[in-house]
């Protein structure tokens, strides 16, 4: 099995795509990590009763986050996708946030984006073409992720797809 970590990003900055791969799905409870040395996907913990990934949830393979791992991504798809799925996805956005952990505050954004191969989602351009809900929805749960794991996720505002390709860019490894 090749690093999926160190496979090329493939940003595409003109069509605002990227490649993704996903480690935990859409509705899935369970929160698995990609670990690059025993290139296999770890189950890391499991979400209390109740609570679900609201979108398939992965990172930008060849990319460096402030908080040491790569940096992550939420992609909006028709169906969950399958665990170490490797995708293309169209960039709609950016949530911005911070996360204290062991007392040390650093950013931790995450890519908004939408499959390339989506039918339900195609019309999506922005993260402003999202329900305002969605949006909020979102942000509320990574908020409550990090309230469980006593690591701390602040919101610190929404940004388009402009700001996902800069975020990716100043990332790559």
């Amino acid at each position: 099995m090749p690093d999926l970590a160190a496979l090329d990003p493939a940003l595409d900055p003109q069509a605002l795509t990227c490649r993704a791969v996903i480690e935990s799905p859409k509705g899935s409870p369970v929160k698995y990590a990609y670990d690059s040395k025993a290139q296999a996907f770890e189950l890391k913990r499991i979400l209390p009763a109740g609570m679900a990934f609201p979108l398939d949830f992965g990172f930008v393979p060849s990319t460096m986050a402030p908080d040491g791992d790569p940096l992550d991504i939420l992609v909006l798809n028709d169906e969950p996708a399958v665990v170490g799925a490797l995708l293309t996805a169209r960039l709609i956005g950016l949530i911005e946030g911070e996360q204290t952990e062991a007392g040390k505050t650093f950013r931790n954004d995450r890519v908004l984006a939408v499959a390339q191969v989506s039918h339900l989602f195609e019309k999506i351009k922005t993260a402003e073409d999202l329900p305002e809900r969605v949006v909020k929805n979102l942000t509320h749960f990574w908020v409550n992720y990090g309230a469980l794991r006593d690591a701390p996720f602040k919101v610190l505002g929404a940004k388009g797809p402009q700001d996902a390709v800069r975020a990716i860019q100043a990332a790559i490894r």
